[in-house]
């Protein structure tokens, strides 16, 4: 099992990102021996109240420099908001500067306001998703490239430096339909989803690997990832009126999903234990954690209580 940390690069309306803050998290993180650090992403999001977010891949890149071995993963990364080129290059340069740390999860959308301001048809993002990922895997992978398609026309396109992870970075794809399932099956390398309890997210895994078998893929080579918040105190009756608090006034679940705040894991440290095992039998290689409100007393006694309790 691997552990990621999520981190504060989006906030709450009241609250404004804290650079110093997440250099100071994400070398802890390191420190106490986390697998991974997970950047939110989004453009703009809310109107009233609007919830501040630093850009993933430049909060990513910035923290790279400041860290030598955790990995480094977008969860997740809009991607039909992006022109897959220069998206291909900022990724890329992100592979680079951490020294092959990146794992790029991607995902095709659900904020119509986001697209509009950005001048991407919502309506198409499927589509769009699948090549904008075409184009970004085939220009790290391809000595040239000659594509044309809807508005973008590559003439034997060459990028440089490639990734330093060959073939390229791995690659999540986020998302809880049907069509996304058979898109983590036959495209990616991972399934990465959120807010999932034990039972969501064996059922939707099965079907990904029943999806994989079919296409002559070996299930083997996939890897599931769930997001899971976390607050660990004396007790649950203590931790459970902060934490369902904080979800609902800060959280989005998707209605036509499987995600639900009542997956939050909380209560003391064995309470907290016993809510995380049945997760590590449902088939997930990661779970990310998202610490009650980023608290740095929360990474510790993660790290120092609960996850040698389940390792």
């Amino acid at each position: 099992m691997n552990w990621g940390l999520a981190i504060k690069n989006f906030v709450g309306p009241t609250e404004t990102p804290d650079i110093d803050a997440i250099y100071a998290y994400a070398e802890r993180a390191e420190a106490l021996g986390f697998e991974s650090l997970w950047a939110w992403d989004h453009v703009i999001l809310g109107v009233e109240p609007a919830f501040p977010i630093l850009d993933a891949v430049g909060t990513l890149t910035a923290i790279a420099a400041r860290t030598k071995r955790i990995r480094l993963g977008t969860g997740i990364l809009v991607l039909p908001l992006r022109n897959p080129t220069v998206a291909a290059k900022a990724l890329g340069t992100l592979d680079v500067v951490s020294k092959g740390r990146l794992i790029l999860g991607v995902a095709a959308g659900w904020y119509a306001r986001e697209f509009d301001a950005v001048g991407v048809p919502f309506k198409e993002r499927g589509r769009l998703f699948e090549r904008n990922l075409e184009v970004l895997t085939r220009l790290w992978t391809e000595d040239r490239v000659t594509l044309k398609v809807d508005d973008l026309n590559l003439r034997e396109a060459v990028m440089r430096p490639r990734p330093v992870q060959r073939p390229r970075p791995p690659i999540l794809i986020g998302g809880y339909v049907d069509a996304v399932l058979r898109r983590v099956a036959t495209l990616a390398d991972g399934w990465l989803t959120y807010f999932y309890t034990p039972e969501s997210f064996k059922r939707s895994w099965e079907k990904i690997l029943a999806v994989a078998r079919e296409a002559g893929r070996d299930p083997q080579t996939l890897t599931g990832t769930n997001q899971l918040a976390i607050y660990v105190g004396r007790s649950r009756a203590e931790t459970e009126a902060p934490m369902r608090q904080w979800l609902q006034t800060e959280w989005d679940v998707a209605a036509w999903s499987e995600s639900t705040i009542e997956h939050a894991i909380r209560g003391s440290v064995d309470e907290c234990v016993a809510q995380l095992r049945p997760h590590l039998d449902s088939g997930v290689h990661r779970i990310i954690l998202i610490p009650y409100r980023y608290q740095p007393q929360q990474v510790e006694i993660i790290a120092k209580e609960v996850m040698p309790r389940l390792r």
